[in-house]
C-alpha cells in the first residue's frame, strides 16, 4: 500500500479510504470532480476531506509543512471554501453563495476546492440548487460533501459523487492520538476515548475539559435516578439544562472572541459610540451567533442521548454477561443495578427510544417535548 504523506497523519483507523484518495492525487485523468465522504460521527469525515484537499494542492503532494499545506490547516487557504452552517440546517441563501464562490478560477492552486461539511442538513430544495453545481462544475472545481451516510442526501446528489465510506476509529488509535498530539495523560486519554465512542473531536474535549467530563457524568446520573413520573420530569429538565449550558460553554468563548475580532475590524471599543452602520454589523452578528446558540443545544442534546445509549448498551452487556468493556465503569454499580432491575427487552426498547428522539428532533419537533416523552420512556421498570 501507497505511504501516506504527512497530511494524513491525523486521519486514524482509515488506510482504506486514504488509499482509495492516494490513487487519484497526481492524476487528473482519474479525479473525479465530486466526493462525498460517509461515516458516523467522529469519524473524521471533513478532516480527511480537508487532508485531501491539502494533498491536491501541496507541491510535494501532502507535505503538511509548505505554505499551502499549512494554509489548508489553519483555514486561510484561497482555494478552499468550507461551509460550515451556524443554523440547525444549511440555509438555500447560504449554498448559493457558496456556488457562486466555486465559479471563480483557483487563485494560487490548480484546483478551487468545495467543502460542505454535514451536507445532510440540506432540505431538499437546497440540495438541487446544489445539484447543477455538482453535474457540470467549472474546470477546475473539485466538490467534497460530508455526511454520516448516503441515505442523508438525495439519490440524485449520491450518484453524482464517489463515495468514500469511513469506519469508527478503535478507541485505542483514538487514544494514542490524544497522547501524542494534545498530550493527554495515557490513563485520562484512553477513559475519553471510550466514553466518547471513538469520537475523535469529543474524546478531545472530554480529555481537556473537566466541565465537559462533569456534565456528561450528570447527565448519565440522571437517567439512572429516573423511576416515576416525578423523577422522570426531573430529569428531562435537568437534560435540558445540561444541554444548554454545554452549548453555551462551546459556543461562549467563540462569541466574545468574535465580538472582539469584530470591534478591532470596526476601530471601536465598548465606549465608542457607534455608528448606524458599525451598529447593523454588530446586530447581524448577535443573531447569528443567537443561531448557533440554537444548534449548540440540538448539538449538545443529541450528544446526551449518544451517552445514554452508550449508558444503556454497557446495562445490556451486563445481563448479557458478554466480556465487552464497559463505556463508563466509573458508573458500574449504578448499571449492575439497573440489570438486576430490569430485562434485556426494556433496555432495548430504551436504546430504540433514544434512536426514535433523536429522528424526531432532527425533524424540528420542540426539545422539551422530546425530553419529557423519553424521559417517562426510560422509567425503571421492575420485573
Amino acid at each position: 500500500m501507497q505511504s501516506a504523506p504527512r497530511v494524513f497523519r491525523d486521519v486514524i483507523s482509515q488506510p482504506e479510504a486514504v488509499a482509495e484518495l492516494l490513487r487519484s492525487t497526481g492524476d487528473d485523468a482519474n479525479l473525479h470532480h465530486a466526493w462525498l465522504f460517509t461515516g458516523p460521527p467522529g469519524s473524521g469525515r471533513s478532516q480527511i476531506a480537508l487532508a485531501f484537499a491539502a494533498a491536491l494542492l501541496c507541491p510535494e503532494g501532502g507535505c503538511a509543512v509548505c505554505n499551502s499545506c499549512e494554509m489548508v490547516r489553519v483555514g486561510s487557504h484561497p482555494d478552499v471554501q468550507v461551509l460550515n452552517t451556524e443554523r440547525v440546517q444549511i440555509s438555500i441563501d447560504e449554498v448559493t453563495e457558496f456556488i457562486d464562490k466555486s465559479l471563480t478560477m483557483p487563485a494560487v492552486g490548480k484546483y478551487r476546492i468545495m467543502v460542505i461539511e454535514d451536507a445532510d442538513r440540506m432540505m431538499e430544495r437546497t440540495s438541487n440548487l446544489l445539484l447543477k453545481s455538482l453535474e457540470e462544475p467549472p474546470k477546475g472545481t473539485i466538490w467534497m460533501l460530508c455526511a454520516p451516510s448516503e441515505a442523508d442526501l438525495l439519490p440524485t446528489i449520491r450518484s453524482r459523487v464517489r463515495k468514500v465510506q469511513l469506519k469508527v476509529p478503535s478507541v485505542e488509535s483514538v487514544a494514542q492520538l490524544l497522547v501524542d498530539k494534545y498530550g493527554v495523560p495515557f490513563e485520562l486519554a484512553q477513559i475519553s476515548a471510550a466514553q466518547a465512542q471513538s469520537h475523535v473531536g469529543m474524546a478531545r474535549r472530554l480529555a481537556t475539559n473537566a466541565g465537559a467530563r462533569d456534565r456528561r457524568k450528570q447527565a448519565l446520573q440522571a437517567a439512572l435516578a429516573i423511576i416515576d413520573i416525578p423523577s422522570a420530569m426531573q430529569a428531562s429538565d435537568a437534560l435540558g439544562k445540561l444541554a444548554e449550558s454545554d452549548g453555551a460553554q462551546l459556543s461562549g468563548e467563540q462569541d466574545e472572541q468574535e465580538r472582539r475580532d469584530l470591534m478591532v475590524q470596526l476601530g471601536v471599543t465598548e465606549e465608542t459610540k457607534l455608528t448606524p452602520s458599525a451598529r447593523a454589523q454588530l446586530r447581524r452578528l448577535e443573531e447569528a451567533q443567537k443561531r448557533r446558540a440554537t444548534r449548540s443545544k440540538r448539538d449538545g442534546l443529541d450528544r446526551i442521548f449518544v451517552d445514554l445509549m452508550g449508558l444503556y448498551r454497557d446495562v445490556l452487556t451486563v445481563q448479557l454477561g458478554t466480556a465487552e468493556l464497559l463505556i463508563n465503569p466509573d458508573l458500574s454499580q449504578e448499571i449492575a443495578a439497573l440489570a438486576r432491575d430490569t430485562t434485556q427487552a426494556q433496555i432495548i426498547h430504551n436504546i430504540e427510544a433514544i434512536e426514535k428522539t433523536r429522528i424526531r428532533m432532527d425533524r424540528n419537533v420542540k426539545e422539551s417535548l422530546l425530553l419529557d416523552s423519553l424521559a417517562i420512556t426510560l422509567r425503571r421498570k421492575k420485573k
